[in-house]
């Protein structure tokens, strides 16, 4: 029996001992982001220790000396009708023997079929090994295939859902672990919505403003390595304690973004009037809490612990206010955030090292077209349904402010002409 370390790539183990040079990279490489002149605690070790017995648990069978014996041919209802199968028995079959489908194998505990265009092939141990079609994998193209967009479409999707779990996951409050209230999504390269997680609604809606405005604001000053850190209202957030973490993700010879990734997580505090950063009385923006608007929390791949603390502090600044109140738990959530962000990284690159980066953006518009498609369809039924026909329909309501003022909001949608729609907002 022979024991060794469990080691990740990059360790080394020297007489027992186990190199920690390469754990800063393994940081970054899992979280995004390395933090200098942290002392590296050692929690655990574990040990795994592999033995062989040195038994062969299967024995080959004999090499195929004639072709291989047909018992019977049985009709079988196939997609397009029924044909003529071909029965065999397994007990007669060696190895090397090759069926075409329709087919059906029989042994003594099972029956195998092989479908039209597939063939079955007996291997050296007397498993079967079935090929289907031709065998021949076509390669995805940038052409709209309505199967490959499904396909992609749960990918993408499933981008979105993984940097949730690893948001909840790492995150250490109440609101982001518990109360679930954090988005997660990922943007094209013009800060487009391709895919989000079902997380909140109102985030959702609000993500892609975020995105572009800072695909605007900063320009040629994103970079690799770079995690911007926003909340304001003129860059697309809600209150301010949502904050919102934007990773921009490159691939090697492109020099702009080829996609963002995106999370956005309530914060209990981030300081202000009153604790919860969100007061009813405030009379401007700063008496809310600490104000990001596009702010460097990860640079060059370093995160930004002294100065970010600063700008949360920031608050207490003013009289009557306070900096945040729960420091400790801000930080560990904006690390989870950039964590989430870097698993959407991994993803995506991965996405893109298997079908190239004119597939993958190619399908992200194909599903943006989708979704268009599919919003003006639902437009044009509920015109259709709810109005008269030949006119436009015309909806409105109506809502009241905590201190009674009104907000009317009227929509005409023409059932003829759903890419446009009147909207008239009266308060």
């Amino acid at each position: 029996v022979s024991t060794s370390p469990a080691l990740g790539p990059g360790r080394e183990a020297h007489n027992g001992n186990l190199s920690l040079d390469a754990a800063p990279l393994r940081y970054s490489r899992e979280f995004g982001f390395t933090i200098p002149g942290r002392a590296i605690l050692v929690d655990d070790i574990r040990v795994r220790g592999t033995a062989t017995t040195g038994l062969g648990q299967e024995e080959p069978v004999a090499a195929a000396k004639a072709a291989a014996h047909m018992e019977k041919v049985t009709r079988c209802y196939f997609e397009g009708g029924y044909q003529d199968t071909c029965v065999y028995l397994l007990e007669h079959l060696s190895w090397g023997h090759s069926i075409p489908g329709p087919s059906i194998l029989i042994d003594q505990n099972s029956t195998i079929l092989v479908e039209p265009g597939c063939t079955a092939v007996v291997t050296r141990l007397g498993d079967i090994c079935i090929t289907v079609g031709s065998g021949v994998v076509r390669p995805v193209g940038p052409r709209l295939d309505p199967i490959q967009l499904s396909i992609f479409s749960h990918r993408f999707m499933s981008i979105a859902e993984q940097m949730g779990r690893i948001l909840q996951r790492t995150a250490i409050s109440t609101n982001i672990k518990e109360r679930l209230d954090f988005s997660c999504a990922l943007f094209g390269p013009e800060g487009g919505l391709v895919s989000n997680a079902p997380h909140i609604p109102v985030h959702l809606g609000a993500m892609q403003e975020t995105v572009q405005f800072q695909i605007r604001n900063l320009g040629a000053n994103l970079r690799e390595g770079d995690v911007i850190l926003s909340n304001h209202p003129r860059a697309g957030g809600s209150h301010l304690p949502d904050l919102t973490v934007i990773t921009p993700v490159f691939w090697p010879g492109e020099p702009r973004p080829v996609f963002f990734v995106a999370s956005r997580g309530h914060h209990a505090d981030i300081g202000g009037i009153t604790p919860g950063s969100m007061p009813p009385h405030s009379h401007s923006l700063q008496e809310e809490g600490a104000v990001f608007i596009s702010f460097k929390l990860v640079k060059d791949g370093v995160f930004q612990e002294e100065e970010v603390t600063k700008a949360l502090m920031a608050p207490g600044q003013i009289p009557g206010s306070s900096g945040t109140r729960n420091l400790h738990d801000n930080l560990s959530d904006l690390r989870a955030q950039v964590a989430a962000n870097q698993k959407g990284i991994h993803l995506v690159n991965e996405l893109i090292g298997h079908y190239g980066l004119e597939v993958v953006q190619a399908y992200m518009a194909h599903i943006q077209a989708n979704a268009e498609v599919a919003v003006q369809e639902m437009l044009r039924d509920f015109a259709r349904r709810q109005g008269e026909p030949g006119r436009p329909l015309l909806v409105e309501a109506e809502d009241f402010m905590d201190d009674g003022s009104p907000i009317r909001l009227k929509v005409a949608v023409d059932p003829e002409e759903v890419r446009r729609g009147d909207f008239a907002i009266l308060g």
